[in-house]
């Protein structure tokens, strides 16, 4: 199947060069996804869908244009790549707009990273009902249940590219989630809400479904009887499960794109120690069954350990090749991959036995970050830490502040990572942070 799509990848790139472009990049994505929904003990949406694409970047005359096509016939696809290239040829030009250099898809490496299961084609429809029964049966137990959505999610994706300039490559890999969304009656008209899914590449590493749901259930229970948390200033505990969105937000302006345009707040930190000392963050393509593990980026750059911080000290950036030109910077890769986050030696029960008294963040509930000042307001949900204790529920509070100053107040990090997510973090403990609610 990969030889095929390669193949259909590189007539791509034929067509194209003998229709007159000076390069060619293309690329073919095959996928099925497959969904089983289950919600208060019937089957509520089943979805199975398989798809196919063709992308291709042209390079002509000092000339750059990206065209999709699901269509493949051959006749066709003659006539879609001539056109594509007629378009190219009558836009403005971009000096900076080069196919990826040679060089960079050297030192491909060649490491095992697990991402196919066989058995995830295996997964029957009984199967999938069977999980979602196993869920619906625990998360519909509590009398205070009133809803309770069991949800299935397993799939494929192949991909082949293809380049003028000698590239070639195909990555392939599997996955399977489960888990439930469950509505719980609260006092008066409230509802209290929670979820908890699991994934991975391969079927036989998941947790048991019921345990899952049993997760899930005791979740949205410590939800019940929520207040509207306080204003104050105190310590933040954010939980592993949504550090990784909090690290996110963080890097989303640490690139050349970014920067080149005036948008970043990352503008001239690489060398300098701009957060915690308690900081470390390592982008790592690859982790064996890591969700966004690769050999190479979509530019075709070989994969390889980029550190972005490093005990506070910013290392890198994330640079593609077109912005790297434009800012004058190396490439190093334009997209993110895995990122590990350095760990503590504390447990989440140890950080909260440390810090005493502060918030516990188990929820963002929306709000926005600015990418040039680094400026914050995010909702939250979570508990109040009362004696080292998880205490009760608070909701309709929100966080404020700017994101370089909260990690340059990162105090603990622990050791729980969170294990279902391309972010691998544990919890951080952030000090004097403000909060806003009654």
């Amino acid at each position: 199947m990969s030889v095929d799509l390669t193949n259909q990848a590189q007539q791509a790139v034929d067509l194209a060069k003998a229709a007159g472009a000076d390069e060619v990049a293309a690329r073919i994505d095959q996928s099925r996804d497959v969904s089983f929904e289950y919600r208060d003990g019937a089957l509520e949406k089943v979805k199975d869908t398989t798809s196919q694409g063709l992308g291709i970047q042209v390079y002509a005359a000092g000339r750059y244009s990206t065209h999709q096509t699901t269509d493949l016939n051959a006749e066709r696809l003659k006539s879609f790549v001539s056109e594509a290239v007629a378009i190219t040829k009558a836009l403005e030009p971009d000096e900076f707009r080069k196919i990826t250099p040679e060089e960079l898809f050297q030192n491909r490496p060649d490491v095992d990273l697990d991402l196919v299961d066989p058995a995830v084609a295996q997964i029957t429809r009984d199967q999938r009902l069977a999980w979602c029964e196993a869920i619906d049966t625990v998360a519909t137990a509590h009398e205070k249940v009133i809803s309770a959505t069991a949800g299935v999610y397993d799939g494929s994706s192949l991909s082949a590219s293809v380049s003028s300039n000698g590239f070639s490559g195909t990555q392939r890999s599997t996955y399977c989630w489960y888990g439930s969304e469950i509505t719980l009656r609260d006092q008066g008209d409230k509802r209290a809400e929670d979820s908890f899914y699991v994934g991975g590449q391969h079927v036989a590493s998941l947790p048991e479904a019921s345990t899952v749901a049993s997760t899930a259930l005791s979740r949205v229970l410590a939800r019940l009887n929520a207040e509207k948390g306080p204003t104050t200033k105190a310590a933040m505990v954010v939980d592993s499960r949504i550090a990784g969105s909090l690290i996110g937000r963080l890097l989303r302006p640490a690139t050349a794109r970014r920067v080149q345009q005036g948008q970043s707040y990352w503008t001239d930190l690489v060398g300098e120690k701009a957060f915690s000392d308690k900081l470390t963050i390592i982008d790592d393509p690859l982790i064996k069954r890591g969700f966004s593990s690769r050999h190479y980026d979509n530019e075709g750059i070989s994969s390889k350990l980029l550190p972005i911080v490093e005990e506070g000290v910013v290392k890198n950036l994330y640079v593609d090749t077109y912005y790297g030109r434009k800012a004058g910077l190396s490439p190093t890769t334009g997209s993110a991959s895995n990122r590990r986050v350095g760990v503590g030696e504390q447990s989440l029960a140890e950080l909260l036995a440390t810090v005493g008294n502060g918030v516990y963040v188990t929820s963002w509930l929306g709000g926005n970050a600015d990418n040039t000042t680094g400026d914050f307001s995010l909702g939250l949900r979570g508990h109040i830490i009362e004696n080292g204790q998880i205490g009760r529920a608070v909701g309709e509070m929100n966080v404020t502040g700017n994101l370089r100053d909260l990690f340059s107040r990162l105090e603990m990090v622990g050791n729980d990572v969170y294990p279902y997510s391309s972010t691998l973090s544990p919890s951080l403990v952030f000090a004097d942070v403000d909060f806003s609610g009654a």
